[in-house]
């Protein structure tokens, strides 16, 4: 009851030294306060309360209120459970980015790796593609030396750079991204146009405790986090008929290139 009397400042419950220096609503906290004019501040960190005494008219309204930012929202939830969906009509709607975050890191390493890597997108090994390129190679007499350049070629493009390596690490085995990578992504989106000014809901982030925790520790804090709950018997419907489908061409595939290989072992033979 007490706290609620309180003359609060400009910017309430949120730190006013945060919403100034990084345009980010960072709630303060209560040891962290300081008294201006009457009026009570709370501050994230103890230093950015030392910085408000130091200079309060900089981070106090004058003429006109102080200018919030733009909506920033997390969406959470299970792989299937509907978030891209949902994510991106709420973009539409309230005219803020759509971010996909896993999409987003693809994008990132698909120049080199020249096809989205994961286990949506595996492909089992195919050992009937080496036989019927070597079968067509002999058939049609290719050279060795442009094959030889050809996978030199190839070679070179897949060479991924250590931050790369992490992504793919991610993507593939669900290694965790060092606070290094994230912090050469995910900053941008709070302080850097045209997210700064427009906003975003973040699609699929954080995803685990310590990504959460990394947010925490730089400052930035989404105005509202939303986790979509969703029956396993849901996600199941919705995921296994196209899985399902894309197995079916892979075993079709898989005859045709059998067919193939039939087919070229007979020309060799005659």
């Amino acid at each position: 009851l007490k706290e609620k009397k309180r003359h609060m400042g400009d910017t309430k419950h949120f730190c006013p030294v945060s919403l100034k220096e990084n345009f980010v609503l960072c709630p303060g906290l209560y040891e962290h306060a300081a008294k201006y004019q009457e009026k009570v501040y709370y501050f994230s960190t103890s230093e950015y309360r030392d910085k408000f005494l130091k200079n309060p008219e900089d981070y106090v309204a004058h003429n006109e209120p102080i200018q919030a930012p733009p909506l920033r929202v997390c969406l959470i939830g299970p792989h299937g459970a509907g978030k891209s969906t949902c994510a991106r009509q709420i973009a539409e709607k309230l005219g803020i980015f759509h971010i996909q975050f896993e999409e987003y890191l693809q994008e990132l390493i698909l120049p080199k790796t020249k096809e989205k890597v994961g286990p949506s997108f595996e492909e089992e090994p195919e050992e009937d593609d080496d036989k019927i390129a070597v079968l067509a190679q002999e058939l049609e007499d290719f050279s060795q030396s442009v094959t030889k350049t050809e996978t030199e070629e190839s070679k070179q493009e897949v060479e991924l750079t250590e931050e790369e390596e992490a992504i793919k690490a991610n993507l593939v085995d669900n290694e965790a991204l060092p606070a290094e990578v994230l912090d050469n992504i995910v900053p941008d989106w709070w302080s850097k146009e045209p997210f700064r000014s427009t906003g975003f809901i973040l699609d699929g982030f954080p995803r685990t405790v310590d990504e959460a925790q990394y947010l925490s520790e730089r400052g930035l804090c989404p105005d509202v986090a939303v986790f979509i709950e969703v029956e396993d018997s849901d996600i199941l419907d919705r995921l296994f008929p196209p899985r399902l489908q894309k197995w079916k061409e892979r075993q079709q595939k898989k005859k045709e290139k059998k067919k193939k290989l039939k087919d070229l072992k007979a020309k060799l033979r005659v």
